[in-house]
Parts: structure tokens; C-alpha cells; sequence
């Protein structure tokens, strides 16, 4: 069993910051109003040699008829089915309240092993105003401050002692990171949900819902991934919330760390001016891309071309980078989503490839040969050598005597050549020319 820790209490206990400070990140968002974390957030945390997982969440508020605060109190019960240890957290400024004694009949009802945990002791004067917390009957209370680090030691002496056992770190290194990006509301949490098979994130019909980037280790029926579930993106003029700007930029750091993002478009809705951006940040930052038409179950009227017609019009909006997969799908009946996974990994294996140096020279060579760059000012330019280069995403240098003089009609001549010869289907190719 992995060794797992949540961290669940009341709205604004400062959750978020515990979970930041143990796990030395800024990962989760905080802000001083309630409600800002949502969905479950994962971490990694080591102490004293012992290597465990972190989960922050949202707010737990009892008997509440607002949709989101609904959503937040079943993903605070998860965490708690999932955790091996929880960490109950309270504030010393407000106090014990109705809330604290909500969330601490939960956690006795659980049957899990917790710790009482109060934040915002920055101070020996503030001890004192945690003596209140002993009257829920728990012997040993830990008086931290989530914002300074005051009294975390301690704690996490205790915590990792409560483990049943050391857990090795998991070894993620050359795993494929998959980005699940896309405007608001086109579906995203909802694709993750039915391809992990539980209530990963929360969804409504609220855009907006998801506000960090979510990261779910995905080890099923021979796909071993991390799939990354990325708030909703929209337009620069239209992100007015501090917090939800925030969110904006973890999602475009998603994109920067993924190595292959399935874009989702809404299927009623066609490619809008906001899918191209979010696609021409993903062809910016040299990742693979699977485009994903979502609610496809919901268009009417569908006859047998019109998935066919539907996808020359998504390619011809894409140009002139267009050789991406494009998967008609439905995650509310889970329509092809697999198919998306399969379509995923393939562009990973493309984007990794690597094609030896005489075998680009001889193919490629030959393809120059029947077809050599056009003269410049009287003078004839030749390639000699070709070579693929050490990078992440596909990359070839090409020596030749006049670089300056090759035009852009022949190097887009060269790419269809490599894409013809070699399968790049969903990555995007450069090309540099250089002096020989």
C-alpha cells in the first residue's frame, strides 16, 4: 500500500499552504477566501528517508446546498477512503467551531488514523489559544504554522512513524506525461473520470470548475502514463479573478511540462479563435497533440460523411500544421476514449523516435536528389549531410554550402518528405539549415 496523507478541515484553515510547505511546491493555489481549492490535489513529500504522497482538499462544509461545496465534501470523503493517515487541520485564530466538530465526526467514523493539527501558531502567545482544540478529547495536538514552518518537524516526526511501511519513491522518470487541455467546460474532468474509473475531479456545468492542474497516474490495460487534468483556458481579456488567472498559468505550465496534450474541443461548438490559441501554444512548445471532439454523441443530424466532412474542416483551420490525430468521441458515454489513449501513445513513441543518421542519408538523400533546391542569384546550393539532433521533440539539421539561399517552399518540400518517409503523425517537426 502507498503511504498517503490528506490534509482535510473546514474552509480557509490554510490546507493549501500546509501542502505547498510539505511538499515544496507552489502547486496548490492559496488565497485568503474560502473555496479556492476544489478538486483532490497530489503531491510527493520525504522525511527521514520515508517517501509518501500528499493530498490537499477543498473545504469541508456539513449540510451545504451550493453545488460546488456539495462536490468539495465528496472529494474530502475520497481523500479520506484513499488516505493511509489524515491530517486534520484547524485554525487557532477562529477557534473550535461547529465545523472543526463536523469534520472531526467524519474522521471518527472513518476509522482511519489522524492527527490534530492546528495552524496559524506563529507564536508562543498563540499556544495558548490552542488549549480549546483538548477539549475534543485527543491527547497529543500539534500547534504549527503552515506559513513559517514552525512546528512542521515535529509533526512529520510523527507522521511518517504512523506508515505501515517505508515506501521507495516511484520511479517516473521516461514515463509520458499527457496533458488534458482545452477551454472551459468542453469535457476535460469529465475524460478523465471515465478513463480512471472514479470521480477524479469534480464536474458541473459550471465553467471554470477545475482551477489547478491535477496529475493522475494512469497503470491500466497496458498504458503506464501520468495524465494531467488542467483548469479550463480562456481568453487573456476574459480572466478577471486573480485566481482564476492563476489557474490560467498552471495550465500553460502543464502544457510546458507534458509531453503529449489532447486537446478537447466541444463538438457543437466547432474550433473556435480560443482552440486555436490553446493549439498554437501546444505547436509553440513543440509538444505531440491528439485533438479530441467531445459531445459528438450530442450532435444531431449526423449522416455517414459528416465525421469525415466535420474532420477536413477541423484540418483546414489547423494548417498549415495539420497531420494530427482527430478522434470523434463522447466521455459521457465513453465513446472511443480509449481510442484517444492508444492515438496518445503513439505520439509519444513519435516524438521520441530516433532515426539512425545513414538511414536519414540515404532515404532523405534520395529525396533531395530527385528534387534539389532551386538556384539563388546564379548559385547552386547543396546539401550534403542531414542528422537528427539530440533534442526532446523531433529536430534535423541540414549542412549544406548556402543555408541562406534554401527557401521556405523547399523546406516545407523537406518536411512533407519526412513525414512521408518516417511517422510524425501528431508532432511537429523542425528544421535548421546550417553551413557545412
Amino acid at each position: 500500500m502507498p503511504n498517503i496523507a490528506a490534509i482535510v478541515g473546514r474552509p480557509n484553515v490554510g490546507k493549501s499552504t500546509l501542502f505547498n510547505r510539505l511538499t515544496e511546491s507552489g502547486t496548490a493555489i492559496v488565497e485568503e477566501i474560502s473555496g479556492v481549492t476544489r478538486d483532490r490535489i497530489y503531491g510527493r513529500s520525504e522525511w527521514n528517508g520515508v517517501h509518501f504522497s500528499v493530498i490537499d482538499t477543498g473545504g469541508y462544509i456539513h449540510k451545504s446546498d451550493d453545488v460546488f461545496e456539495e462536490e468539495i465534501r465528496k472529494q474530502v470523503v475520497i481523500a479520506i477512503e484513499e488516505a493511509s493517515v489524515i491530517l486534520f487541520l484547524m485554525d487557532v485564530d477562529t477557534g473550535l467551531t461547529g465545523a472543526d466538530s463536523a469534520v472531526m465526526s467524519l474522521l471518527r467514523k472513518s476509522g482511519k488514523p489522524f492527527l490534530v493539527v492546528i495552524n496559524k501558531v506563529d507564536n508562543h502567545a498563540d499556544n495558548a489559544g490552542a488549549a480549546e482544540f483538548y477539549s475534543l478529547g485527543i491527547a497529543d495536538i500539534y500547534n504549527i504554522s503552515a506559513a513559517n514552518g514552525m512546528g512542521t518537524g515535529e509533526l512529520l516526526d510523527k507522521l511518517v512513524t504512523m506508515f505501515d511501511e517505508a515506501e521507495r519513491p516511484a520511479d517516473e522518470s521516461g514515463i509520458p506525461r499527457i496533458a488534458v487541455v482545452g477551454k472551459p467546460n468542453v469535457g476535460k474532468s469529465s475524460f478523465v473520470n471515465a478513463i480512471s474509473g472514479e470521480e477524479r475531479n469534480i464536474v458541473t456545468p459550471v465553467a471554470g470548475t477545475t482551477r489547478d492542474s491535477v496529475d493522475t497516474r494512469y497503470n491500466l490495460f497496458g498504458f503506464d502514463f501520468v495524465l494531467i487534468d488542467t483548469a479550463g483556458i480562456r481568453k487573456r481579456t476574459k480572466v478577471h479573478e486573480d485566481l482564476e488567472y492563476y489557474s490560467v498559468i498552471r495550465s500553460i505550465r502543464s502544457i510546458e511540462t507534458a509531453d503529449v496534450c489532447v486537446m478537447i474541443i466541444d463538438a457543437q461548438e466547432g474550433v473556435q479563435r480560443q482552440d486555436l490559441n490553446i493549439y498554437y501554444m501546444i505547436e509553440s512548445n513543440h509538444k505531440g497533440v491528439v485533438v479530441m471532439v467531445n459531445k459528438w454523441d450530442l450532435v444531431e443530424g449526423k449522416e455517414s460523411n459528416t465525421a469525415v466532412e466535420y474532420e477536413n474542416k477541423i484540418r483546414a483551420q489547423l494548417a498549415p500544421f495539420n497531420d494530427v490525430p482527430i478522434i470523434f468521441t463522447s466521455a459521457l458515454t465513453k465513446q472511443r476514449l480509449h481510442k484517444v489513449l492508444e492515438k496518445a501513445m503513439d505520439v509519444f513513441a513519435n516524438r521520441t523516435q530516433r532515426i539512425p543518421t545513414s538511414k536519414l542519408n540515404q532515404e532523405m538523400g534520395a529525396a533531395i536528389e530527385a528534387y534539389p533546391p532551386p538556384s539563388a542569384k546564379g548559385k547552386y546550393v547543396k546539401i550534403k549531410f542531414i542528422t537528427q539532433l539530440p533534442t526532446h521533440a523531433p529536430c534535423f539539421a541540414f549542412f549544406c554550402n548556402l543555408p541562406q539561399y534554401i527557401k521556405d517552399s523547399y523546406k516545407r518540400y523537406l518536411e512533407h518528405k519526412l513525414r512521408e518517409l518516417y511517422n510524425f503523425e501528431g508532432v511537429s517537426i523542425r528544421i535548421f539549415f546550417r553551413k557545412k
